[in-house]
């Protein structure tokens, strides 16, 4: 490949930067009209007064298009405060990389200038703000659940070290009954029947099991340890429930509908359905088919071949968040009764295993969501036994030729239709 230098100009007003945590470094490279080029250096500091600077200093040499790598998080000052006036291009790091060249001679904003001004840079999707703030909110909730859960291990951990065997009896030791009965082991109570009649409901019927879980060697070490664990639990229900609230305050009509309409689909709630439309958006403009959300969202197999041979078909990592939300509706689809998804997911796990028939059903819900907000319709259920009506003919030969190899001869005639 010859240089992007030797190469036609695709952009002739464009810029490069190379943005640090306290520093922006920026090439403009300016072509006229004779086709002369000249590049314009300048340092700046990232500051709300450095980047306004920054912005007046590209549009005195009027600049139209702006690109940057993804560096962490030092990118996201800069492009709020120039995403307004600019054609601003966000670019993977790897990508340049990619690119042969001269990079390690020259400064790299030099060199994202030239990549850019020869049309050799792939911009990325960056939603608009506050699909962008919708992003952190549904971000946040899902670290703080995942706090949750790891203080709840906590929780047993401690439990198992003082023999008390709750866990094995109670399906969730932070439900109602379990809460009350942690409360009387931190206030000093030893006494495991009167504890084991906290119980509530359905766990009464379980009350011997419970008076000799509750029996244990219990000390003020593993009070004080109960006591701040369910401190911070406390805690981090009270910052969930904020999170959602503020999710239901900042979310426009438009968003409040596809939310609803998504939560339609098997294996999808509302938080579930939240979280996709944070990621995704509702605007499915941006990508040409159903295929190309599914490979931006990093669920389709690898394509790499090599000498005729196939190689890794690893998925990319991609969006992680979007993949560990449709991880998890994958899973519950899978455990619903006499649906398309349930009906695909153990189809595929019986031959290719339980993680890529997660995978596959978490796939197929990408795509139904795709033409669920794109058309605005709901979600339409094919049934279980769509797979087989859809392939009716190629079935009927497999089973035929299955009777055959045991010994049996076939004729198999269509059914007229009924009358």
């Amino acid at each position: 490949m010859s240089e992007p230098g030797s190469m036609p100009v695709m952009y002739r007003q464009c810029a490069g930067m190379d943005v640090h945590k306290d520093s922006v470094y920026v090439c403009a490279r300016l072509v006229s009209g004779e086709g002369t080029m000249r590049e314009e250096f300048e340092t700046f500091g990232t500051t709300t007064r450095e980047l306004l600077r920054l912005r007046g200093w590209l549009e005195e040499r009027r600049i139209v298009q702006v690109t940057m790598e993804a560096t962490g998080v030092y990118w996201k000052p800069v492009w709020n405060l120039l995403e307004d006036a600019f054609d601003l291009w966000l670019v993977n790091a790897r990508h340049v990389k990619q690119v042969p060249g001269r990079k390690t001679d020259m400064l790299d904003c030099q060199w994202l200038a030239q990549l850019l001004s020869c049309g050799l840079l792939k911009k990325s999707f960056v939603p608009p703000v506050e699909q962008r703030d919708l992003r952190d909110l549904t971000r946040g909730r899902t670290t703080l659940i995942q706090d949750r859960a790891r203080v709840a291990n906590r929780i047993q951990k401690v439990l198992e070290d003082a023999n008390i065997k709750l866990g094995s009896v109670a399906s969730d030791v932070l439900g109602a009954s379990g809460r009350d009965m942690l409360a009387a082991l931190v206030s000093g109570e030893t006494d495991a029947a009167a504890m084991a009649q906290l119980a509530r409901r359905r766990m009464r019927a379980k009350l011997p099991a419970l008076t000799e879980a509750l029996q244990g060697q219990v000390r003020d070490h593993h009070r004080f340890l109960l006591k701040s664990l369910l401190q911070q639990i406390d805690a981090l229900e009270a910052l969930i429930e904020a999170h959602s609230l503020r999710i239901h305050e900042v979310m426009d009509p438009f968003f409040k509908e596809a939310v609803a309409r998504l939560d339609t689909m098997p294996g999808v709630d509302k938080v579930a359905a939240q979280c996709i439309v944070a990621e995704i958006g509702i605007d499915m403009s941006r990508f040409p088919t159903a295929g190309h959300l599914c490979s931006w969202a990093g669920l389709c197999p690898g394509n790499r071949r090599s000498a005729g041979k196939r190689q890794s078909g690893r998925m990319n990592r991609a969006n992680v968040w979007l993949k560990a939300i449709l991880c998890q509706t994958g899973w519950g689809a899978s455990h619903t009764k006499d649906t398309y998804l349930s009906t695909q997911y153990h189809r595929l796990a019986r031959r290719r295993g339980k993680k890529r028939a997660l995978m596959a059903v978490g796939h197929s819900q990408l795509q139904s969501a795709y033409y669920m907000l794109r058309d605005r319709v709901a979600y339409a259920e094919l049934g279980v036994n769509w797979l087989e009506l859809r392939h009716g003919e190629q079935q009927a030969k497999h089973l035929v030729q299955r009777l055959e190899k045991l010994g049996y001869q076939v004729d198999i005639q269509k059914a007229s239709a009924a009358a």
